[in-house]
């Protein structure tokens, strides 16, 4: 029976009925299958590992043919994870809860929802086979002729894992951490015992007894790691430096310290190969390293397979380094490779600073101090001709030595006389440190090295300052940076859950697999 609510209208005596809406109805007679509408995520996803995607690989997994309870299916695990990453959800207990009550999660796992352990277990265990379907989509994808091999754009994001970064340092670090909780607790003991022998204590352990439990406990935790690792994490030599001694850390020692706009993290570079017709993510890899110089020939590698003669790889500054462009050049690779000073050479970003962000104004209403302003090479006046040099305060600074290089550039260098430097009265503007510094020099800028041997990054920065590659470069941004808008703010990829690069790879993994299964459902995949 349909109840009716009157309403009394202001310009006559008249009721009005509304019916009463019950927004929260109970025992629908609801097909479930029926949920998942054609061109939406969740139907692309049901039917790509339910036909297309062979899932055999996980059998391995399990011995329970003839003892033991029946596993759930891979297929029904992988469904409800990424969908639940496509909605922003990562924790397993918010992915058994939505699997309870959200319909749509019910209708991918079938009303069978899985218990957050087995989920938890099931993505912290995925490794190679993430690897296998994040290879089998890609297959479909270019099947679909989604995957133009024209362009592909590299680059990565720094995101935190779950590791603490206080637990971070070298061999030698721990050591000295260790050596002086074991220092405190002996003294702490030595102390007890003094005052044991004058006043014997009786009853339940204070506070200082815990601490020193804790101290040793923590000592023994360090010596153990130690043990473990009897050897300290070294560093790439990708960039033609001498590989030195990187951080480990107690908690995760795969991951490394990142240094971001938001400060120092603990976790993982997350890189990512997108092609720029559709915006598929051809490669996808974590590595724990905030170097990226050494992340560029490993994607290069994983590229090799879906490079054609005319693929053109672009990658920001993060990935220059001379190392790099001499292997790129060795493999035939046409790439473009952003060096720091490119911008500043760019017309285009003149007077970028302007945009830069202020500083919060209520934060400090301290001015900014005044720098000293020193006397710069223009304000002195040079004859290259004569070869004389005049400084601002009428002197002459007589010529030191003959030309040198200074980075590939032909320099003369003058220097003032210490009878005239010492009495200047301009001396606070023309050195920087006047008490220690006797006498001013000048380097003038002649002209390029004779004899100079041409390198790659001269020959990337030609490249990339010509017309054509200015156009060719300026498209890496809008390839390859919706695509981290999209897994970081839309998917909240804000953190991975995992420890170890293995699991930390696999999850990174997975969130690329959303997003391309996205570009298949909205390109009319499994209508």
């Amino acid at each position: 029976m349909v109840e009716f609510i009157p309403a009394r209208s202001e310009k006559n005596a008249t009721m009005a009925r509304y019916r009463i809406i019950d927004t929260n109805p109970r025992l629908l007679p609801v097909v479930v299958t029926q949920q998942l509408i054609p061109g939406t995520f969740e139907h692309a996803l049901n039917h790509l590992l339910d036909n297309e995607i062979d899932l055999s690989e996980f059998d391995a997994r399990y011995c329970n043919d003839l003892t033991g309870a029946p596993a759930y299916p891979p297929a029904i695990l992988l469904k409800v994870v990424l969908f639940a990453y496509s909605r922003g959800i990562i924790s397993s207990r918010s992915i058994e809860a939505a699997c309870q009550q959200h319909v749509t999660f019910i209708a991918l796992c079938g009303d069978h929802a899985p218990h957050f352990t087995t989920i938890a277990r099931f993505v912290s265990s995925l490794g190679d086979e993430a690897a296998h379907i994040f290879g089998a989509v890609l297959a479909i994808c270019a099947r679909e002729k989604l995957i133009g091999r024209e362009m592909f754009a590299i680059d990565g994001v720094k995101l935190p894992s779950n590791a603490s970064k206080h637990r971070s340092g070298t061999r030698a670090d721990f050591e000295r951490q260790a050596k002086k909780m074991e220092e405190q607790a002996k003294a702490m003991i030595a102390r007890h015992r003094t005052e044991d022998k004058r006043r014997p204590r009786a009853g339940k352990p204070d506070r200082e007894g815990q601490r020193i439990e804790r101290l040793e406990r923590e000592a023994a935790q360090l010596r153990q790691w130690l043990a473990d690792n009897p050897n300290d994490r070294m560093g790439s030599s990708s960039s033609g430096r001498k590989p030195g001694v990187r951080q480990s850390n107690r908690t995760d020692n795969e991951s490394a310290k990142l240094a971001t706009d938001k400060g120092v993290i603990q976790g993982y570079t997350a890189v990512a190969a997108v092609d720029a017709q559709a915006q598929i993510v051809v490669s996808a890899q974590a590595h724990g390293t905030g170097n990226e110089h050494e992340l560029l020939l490993p994607v290069v590698d994983e590229l090799a397979a879906h490079m054609g003669k005319q693929t053109k790889i672009l990658a920001d500054s993060g990935y220059h380094c001379e190392q790099n462009l001499v292997e790129l050049v060795r493999r035939n690779v046409d790439a473009l490779v952003a060096d720091k000073g490119m911008r500043k050479r760019d017309p285009r970003y003149a007077g970028q600073e302007r945009h830069l962000a202020k500083p919060d104004a209520l934060h400090d209403k301290r001015g900014k101090p005044e720098t000293r302003r020193l006397f710069q090479v223009e304000d002195f006046i040079i004859d290259l001709e004569r070869r004389t040099c005049v400084c601002p305060a009428g002197k002459s600074l007589y010529r030191h030595g003959q030309n040198c290089t200074i980075g590939g550039k032909t320099t003369m260098r003058f220097q003032g006389a210490k009878r005239d430097c010492l009495p200047c009265a301009l001396r606070d503007q023309c050195l920087r440190t006047p008490k220690v510094t006797q006498a001013r020099q000048v380097a003038v800028l002649i002209g390029e090295a004779p004899n100079k041997k041409e390198t790659e990054s001269d020959r990337m920065r030609k490249r990339i300052d010509s017309p054509e590659g200015r156009a060719a470069y300026g498209e890496r941004m809008g390839i390859v940076e919706p695509v981290f808008g999209n897994l970081r703010y839309n998917k909240r990829l804000n953190r991975f859950t995992l420890r170890g690069q293995t699991k930390v790879d696999a999850q990174w993994k997975m969130f690329c697999l959303v997003q391309n299964i996205e570009k298949l459902a909205r390109h009319g995949y499994a209508q």
